[in-house]
């Protein structure tokens, strides 16, 4: 990007953006995002299919910028694309597919609460940061590094609003049940995120 171009527009001429405007990185607004974590830029996370560009802490970090995260936020951006590069969890099947869905990210503890994932009334809808920035840095990672490019390795029939964002926070306050992560061993007031791909 030459200084004559507009960052606004040029991230929708490359394209790297998913149809909304994104947060023009910064090396300033980088450093602050990797603040978030401890863990070394530079250590790689695994590659993304179907392109397999290869994820690392720094570009992780870059994308959740984009997306509107909050420095806190990057610990959970990077959990879940560590969780969906594990084999099992199919990654290429989600991404080069005519289903619909998408990762549905499920946060319980008191780290999802400390940062404002929303788990009530309209959780899946509009109006709580934490919830869409974090679900829509999985959904940059996965088209600009994954190469999830609808019409292209994307070929879901309609898609979904389930591919923009798509991150809740388990309401263990108001549940009469027992939080989820306590069916896989985890005591109640542990920080548990799961991945599942769904509509």
């Amino acid at each position: 990007m030459n200084e004559t171009q507009d960052p606004f527009e040029y991230f929708f001429e490359m394209p790297w953006s998913d149809g909304l405007p994104v947060v023009t990185p910064t090396p300033e607004r980088l450093a602050r995002m990797l603040a978030g974590t401890g863990r070394d830029p530079a250590e790689v996370l695994g590659d993304v299919p179907p392109s397999l560009n290869t994820a690392t802490v720094e570009n992780v970090a870059l994308h959740a910028l984009m997306a509107g995260c909050k420095p806190e936020y990057l610990p959970v951006v990077l959990g879940a694309i560590e969780a969906m590069l594990v084999e099992r969890f199919n990654l290429v099947g989600i991404q080069a597919t005519m289903f619909t869905g998408g990762p549905l990210l499920i946060l319980n503890g008191p780290y999802a609460r400390e940062i404002g994932v929303h788990g009530g009334s309209g959780c899946f809808g509009p109006g709580f940061r934490a919830n869409a920035a974090i679900g829509r840095a999985i959904r940059l990672i996965m088209m600009n590094l994954g190469g999830g490019i609808p019409g292209i390795s994307d070929m879901s029939t309609f898609g979904s609003p389930s591919k923009f964002t798509y991150c809740v926070r388990e309401n263990e306050e108001q549940s009469p049940w027992a939080p989820m992560p306590g069916d896989f061993g985890f005591g109640p007031d542990a920080d548990v995120l799961t991945v599942c791909n769904a509509e």
